[in-house]
């Protein structure tokens, strides 16, 4: 599912609102995720996982194409782990 997907379901489950209020509701949640994750913060939804960042170091990689050692920077990236109820609800 994308994201236009989601606010098309969302909207369709709810008559009341239109399409351009879930929209704004939606990129509201995902903008909250994304700035809590930039300060360093975690983000747990009960039930469904918890969001955070993992850093990773730097390292040397290689160009897939010629080869060539690249030296790629050290980096934080977006980690999920998803909670126990959703993973229960999976392997059913």
């Amino acid at each position: 599912m994308i994201r236009s997907e989601l606010i098309q379901k969302i909207a369709n489950d709810n008559p009341g609102l239109s399409t351009k209020e879930v929209e704004r509701v939606v990129n509201a949640f995902f903008d909250s995720i994304v700035d809590q994750l930039t300060k360093g913060g975690r983000v747990e939804l009960r039930g469904f996982g918890a969001f955070s960042t993992r850093e990773r170091d730097a390292r040397i990689g290689r160009n897939p194409r010629t080869g060539a050692a690249v030296q790629v920077p050290a980096k934080r990236v977006p980690y999920f782990k998803p909670g126990k109820e959703m993973r229960e609800r999976l392997n059913v």
